[in-house]
């Protein structure tokens, strides 16, 4: 049997489906990469879109370096518009408990996502945009699947989607939400795509598309304008780097926060020498201790990555963990849903791209004729735990967001990234000691009970040991055992690569599905 030209890990089976079709079609990993991002506007259009932001991490065989491309969310302000609204509190019932979002106009920051697509396609694809954008054009005109987490999604996230005509028309045609089973259509955004296919980035920040988008915020009291489009670009940044089990890990680097804490948390599970329970509690507590007012300041400094990974922060970190609980001092926001996406691409050569793209929950505004859902990202608390409107324009917002890949002996061993909000740090440090330490198969690091430390309390998935998470509780820390795994755990979708064979595994916590 010939083994796979290479593998996608995803959200959904359409969205991995897609970027398998551009491996077959003779693509490498990021034209695979962006074909399933575009079928994921579709497929997984809740957590994701147009008017959202992401970050792609590209490792190519014969490039000097792997590259982050950052085009994620910016905020608005450089036309000084005034804001006439505010941030529209909206209830979501999950069932064992309840959550306030925050959306309207006021929530909606610049978006990303097409000058990221067409800038990846430009500089490091090998086919056509045009063509890419196919299969989820296909699928935004003749539907998408609904899976069962798709519609627990569309459900729980109803009074959002369908805050206007345009989104009750796509989520709730009969006045109900759509179903697993029945299929999810958006014919404007097919539209949409082709002329990014055939324009490029242009009408979206210089053209029509971006004064749709603009108009339909304003109107609403937000303040996204003109001038906050024309100057967003999409930015190529050097990935921050860790040592992690005799790999060299690369993820997301400022101003981006996730990627940093990631790399510290492994940097001090390496001079600590375990990754038992209880250690990796205190791991966690390390890093969440670090969001302090002055590291999302230093996030926008030059050399700020250098600085806080700095050998002797680390030891003194270790020295923390060491001496026990000492409560956590980073801010206490509410663990929101995470609504985001993860793909991660692999093709026959040993390239890689991993792609982590995020709606928030959206903002509940569409630009009116174009399919365009637009973010909530300024008013996600985990990005603005210190305040609401606090960014300076055209600054990008500090996500949680991290594509990672490890490296071994520079060749590429592990292409991951995960959906999860502030879960996001956890489950990725989790899977890369799963399978990096442990030496387990992908897919069972993947599946591996995860725990995650936040706010004082320690959440713990079935599997974890009950002896160790009883310590913790007589340490001072209070402990919430989940009856089952649970998307709030995070979903990563990662491949591997392993003696020239591809392989990935996609989270079932979060709908996951492998293509190749």
């Amino acid at each position: 049997m010939t083994p796979p030209r290479g593998v996608v890990a995803a959200g959904h089976p359409a969205t991995a489906e897609a970027g398998a079709w551009a491996l077959r079609e003779g693509g490498n990993a990021v034209d695979a990469a962006i074909a399933a991002v575009c079928a994921s506007l579709v497929a997984e259009s809740p957590l994701t879109g147009l008017g959202a932001g992401g970050y792609m991490l590209i490792s190519l065989p014969g490039a000097e370096t792997p590259v982050l491309l950052d085009f994620f969310v910016a905020a608005p302000g450089m036309d000084g518009v005034e804001r006439r609204a505010e941030l529209v509190p909206v209830e979501v019932d999950f069932g064992d408990t309840i959550q306030v979002f925050n959306v309207g106009a006021a929530s909606c920051g610049v978006p990303g996502v097409p000058s990221g697509l067409a800038v990846a396609s430009e500089r490091h694809g090998s086919m056509p945009l045009a063509d890419l954008i196919v299969p989820g054009a296909t699928l935004a005109r003749d539907g998408a699947l609904v899976t069962a987490q798709q519609a627990y999604l569309f459900e729980i996230l109803l009074p959002i989607l369908s805050a206007e005509p345009d989104g009750e028309a796509i989520y709730a045609p009969g006045g109900a939400p759509l179903r697993e089973g029945e299929l999810v259509r958006i014919p404007e955004l097919a539209e949409t795509l082709e002329r990014l296919g055939a324009e490029g980035p242009g009408p979206f920040y210089e053209g029509d598309l971006g004064a749709a988008i603009a108009a339909a915020v304003q109107e609403g009291g937000g303040t996204v304008g003109p001038g906050d489009l024309h100057a967003y670009e999409t930015v190529a940044r050097e990935p921050v780097r860790a040592s992690y089990a005799g790999r060299e890990i690369l993820t997301n680097p400022p101003p981006s926060s996730g990627g940093i804490l990631i790399a510290f948390a492994l940097e001090l599970l390496a001079d600590l020498g375990a990754s038992d329970t209880e250690t990796l509690v205190a791991v966690m507590e390390q890093a969440q201790g670090a969001r302090t007012p002055g590291f999302l300041a230093g996030l926008h400094e030059e050399g700020f990555a250098g600085r806080f990974l700095t050998p002797e922060a680390v030891a003194a970190a270790a020295g923390r963990c060491r001496e026990g609980h000492d409560l956590d001092t980073g801010p206490d926001p509410q663990a929101p849903l995470g609504s985001t996406t993860h793909i991660t691409a692999i093709d026959g050569d040993g390239g890689c791209a991993s792609v982590t793209c995020s709606n928030g929950t959206g903002s509940g505004v569409f630009a009116p004729g174009t399919g365009i859902h637009i973010n909530n990202m300024l008013g996600e608390e985990d990005l603005n735990p210190f305040g609401f409107h606090a960014m300076a324009p055209g600054r990008r917002m500090p996500s949680m967001m991290s594509p990672t890949i490890a490296l071994r002996d520079g060749e590429l061993e592990l292409g991951l990234g995960s959906g999860g909000s502030n879960r996001i740090r956890s489950a990725i440090t989790q899977v890369l000691v799963r399978a990096l330490a442990d030496g387990l198969p992908i897919a069972d690091a993947v599946t591996a009970p995860r725990i995650h430390f936040e706010a004082g309390t320690v959440h713990a998935e079935p599997g974890i040991d009950p002896a160790a998470l009883d310590r913790l509780a007589a340490s001072g820390y209070e402990i919430l055992r989940w009856g089952a795994p649970n998307l709030f755990f995070g979903g990563v979708h990662a491949v591997a690569s392993e003696g020239g064979i591809a392989g990935g595994a996609g989270d079932p916590r979060r709908g996951g599905a492998v293509a190749s």
